[in-house]
């Protein structure tokens, strides 16, 4: 087997895979913790079916580079969602599920009308449940998802005494003088950017675990904001890699298969944190 996996990552393309997953996993953990304290955590399923959507209408459209709808759609949903959705009567849980519902059914409505694909119903549940396409990425693909990724984690830090403040208490971050509105809107446009390039890796369906899962584990043994978004981050990528390394082994999907190792996991820290509590 180990010999098996020494042949493989001789391969460029797994190389590039590797790396791009490693990438997302990473900038997909940082903003996990804050949705999950912010209890936003189901907007990352409700901007991925978004994206479904965004891609359906590309698709249709014939537009080479998808990601020249997808990308504007998600970050306009994601804006709606965590800054225009409190102007608005319909918030939270309902708008997102709302708007999750509404792209997915459109999305696959124009695909399945539209659509010129002999393999429609393949083609949807590579899109919603991802494949093992990321090893078939394009060297341009993989400089645009190193760009992003690398543009997410600057921001981040730049701004994660921001973010944080934010996170816990965005009246308090108000009164003592934070443009709480500018962040959450700073926070709106990395989540998209984010569950745009995860696509590729876990597909529509599968992205909210890869943003949720480890922020969750990381919270049932840490307390502390820095603490939980350090061991996140570092789980997530683990995670990531064992689950590709899997993938490519033994030939499971590769967004199901991170999925799972994430799940395993997640139980894993669970016993920990009931351990260390009882001691």
């Amino acid at each position: 087997m180990i010999d098996k996996l020494y042949n493989y990552l001789q391969y460029p393309f797994v190389q590039r895979a590797l790396i791009v997953g490693v990438l997302i996993a990473l900038c997909s953990s940082l903003l996990g913790v804050t949705l999950v304290l912010k209890r936003f955590s189901f907007i990352g399923d409700g901007l991925s079916h978004v994206a479904f959507g965004a891609m359906c209408v590309a698709t249709v459209v014939g537009v080479s580079n998808n990601m020249l709808i997808i990308l504007p759609v998600t970050i306009l949903s994601a804006i709606f969602l965590l800054r225009g959705g409190k102007k608005v009567k319909i918030r939270g849980d309902a708008a997102i599920a709302m708007i999750s519902v509404a792209s997915m059914a459109f999305g696959y409505l124009i695909m399945s009308v539209y659509s010129t694909s002999a393999n429609l119903t393949g083609d949807v549940c590579t899109t919603l449940f991802g494949s093992m396409s990321i090893l078939t990425l394009s060297i341009k693909s993989v400089w645009i998802c190193f760009v992003l990724s690398i543009i997410v984690v600057i921001l981040f830090v730049l701004f994660y005494n921001k973010f944080f403040a934010v996170t816990f208490d965005e009246d308090f971050a108000v009164s003592a003088g934070t443009n709480a509105e500018k962040y959450n809107l700073l926070l709106a446009v990395i989540i998209a950017v984010i569950i745009v390039l995860a696509m590729n890796l876990c597909g529509s369906l599968l992205v909210s675990a890869l943003i949720i899962f480890p922020a969750l584990s990381a919270m049932r043994i840490f307390h502390s904001f820095k603490a939980v978004t350090i061991f996140s981050a570092v789980l997530s990528v683990i995670c990531a890699l064992s689950g590709m390394i899997i993938s490519i082994l033994l030939g499971p999907p590769v967004g199901s298969t991170i999925v799972a190792v994430d799940t395993v996991a997640f139980f894993i820290c669970y016993i920990i944190g009931a351990l260390l509590k009882r001691t």
